[in-house]
């Protein structure tokens, strides 16, 4: 099986605990792309309707649900709109 395809075959939390173990920074985009493409799902639009919605590409929703490029706040806010969530950030002191 190629390595995408073995990604692909891993569920969002086997992504996130990998990234995490592995120390990469990236964890808390790989959360918000498997949250987006959660509600997605659960709304039952395609990525492409999603996209659409948001004023986007279908090329744009999937990298960011790969966990690729960091998306921008304002397309954060744009796709939270179009799910009908609220975007939530918090900075919280390192312990």
């Amino acid at each position: 099986m190629a390595a995408r395809a073995r990604a692909e075959a891993k569920g969002p939390v086997e992504r996130l605990h990998e990234r995490i173990v592995a120390g990469d920074r990236g964890w808390f985009f790989a959360r918000i792309a498997d949250r987006v493409a959660e509600r997605r799902n659960a709304m039952g639009l395609s990525q492409r309707q999603l996209a659409e919605l948001c004023g986007t590409t279908q090329s744009a929703i999937a990298r960011l649900e790969r966990g690729g490029r960091p998306p921008r706040i304002d397309t954060l806010l744009r796709i939270a709109e179009a799910l009908d969530c609220e975007l939530v950030v918090e900075l919280e002191p390192r312990k």
